[in-house]
């Protein structure tokens, strides 16, 4: 099965949702006018899209109908799904993973996601060619890190981990000065996900990078956030948190095959400008890959 396949798959629950009440707009209405509009508005607020979002799609649409005259509900369907497309290719969604040692630092609230995505970013890179080392640097969760190992055998990727409670930016340290010597095209490390105490948190995140930058002071940084998508407009707030917290340049989306509110992708990208990098649509290790705007958008209408 091809991830496009994948996706509509994946998205079943959001594209059921999402359709059913756009078609029921249009059985209700005979021409496109402004009731017809005002109704679409109402929809996209109503599939987590959320305000802003929902309110300069439908102004757009409202002045492309006026300009090209149009007249017919594909026309108008077509419209929409470029103005979705639009917000969405607002950001670069490409890694930069320029330099060797490159690195990733993943950041969440636990139970989002984070363990999983990590191992499905190592398996991808691997199966492109690199030399991906993974850092377990929570090490203030029960179990993280055995959790952690599990998915870098499946990926088949090495990890550098110390025991539970100590200090997550020793870890790093050891896992740079590793990916150093021995070569390794990326490095991606796993983090603590407890917002409840954010001074805690920026603390220990600030640590961390101040150790990345002295070590590779030149190296390619993405640091991603994981949220989890069936917490719809949960994940705006999640975003602006972590925003304030380390200097997010991109966010990984899971779950979306349980959830019905994949329209909040919209509204996070358009509130934050932040783009998404990656998608996640299943509990396979291959069900991850870079987030591509049209083929979400398709895959919802």
């Amino acid at each position: 099965m091809g991830f496009f396949d994948k996706l509509k798959q994946g998205l079943n629950k959001t594209k059921n949702s999402f359709n059913e009440k756009i078609n029921n707009v249009f059985s209700n209405f005979r021409k496109v006018d402004e009731e017809l509009l005002e109704e679409l508005e109402e929809v996209l607020i109503m599939s987590d899209i959320g305000v802003d979002a929902s309110v300069e799609i439908i102004s757009n649409l409202r002045n492309r109908i006026k300009k090209d005259k149009i007249e017919n509900e594909e026309d108008v369907k077509d419209v929409l799904r470029e103005e979705m497309e639009k917000i969405l290719n607002l950001e670069d969604n490409d890694l930069k993973l320029d330099t060797t040692p490159s690195v990733i630092l993943i950041v969440g609230v636990n139970g989002v996601g984070k363990t999983t995505s990590i191992g499905k970013i190592a398996n991808k890179l691997r199966k492109e060619g690199k030399k991906v080392l993974v850092v377990a640097a929570d090490t203030f969760r029960a179990a993280a890190v055995e959790q952690l190992e599990i998915w870098t055998n499946r990926a088949n990727v090495d990890i550098v981990k110390k025991d539970e409670g100590a200090d997550p930016a020793s870890v790093v340290f050891d896992a740079v000065k590793k990916a150093k010597q021995e070569f390794y095209d990326v490095v991606i490390c796993d983090t603590a996900g407890r917002l409840h105490n954010k001074k805690y948190l920026m603390d220990e995140l600030a640590k961390i990078n101040r150790v990345i930058d002295k070590e590779l002071p030149d190296a390619s940084k993405e640091t991603l956030l994981v949220l989890d998508a069936t917490t719809g407009q949960n994940a705006i707030s999640q975003v602006k948190v972590f925003k304030e917290t380390v200097g997010l340049t991109g966010l990984i989306l899971t779950k979306l095959d349980g959830s019905a509110k994949g329209g909040v992708v919209l509204g996070i990208v358009k509130e934050n400008k932040i783009p998404i990098k990656f998608i996640g649509v299943g509990e396979q290790i291959d069900d991850m890959e870079k987030f591509n705007p049209k083929e979400f958008v398709s895959a919802i209408i």
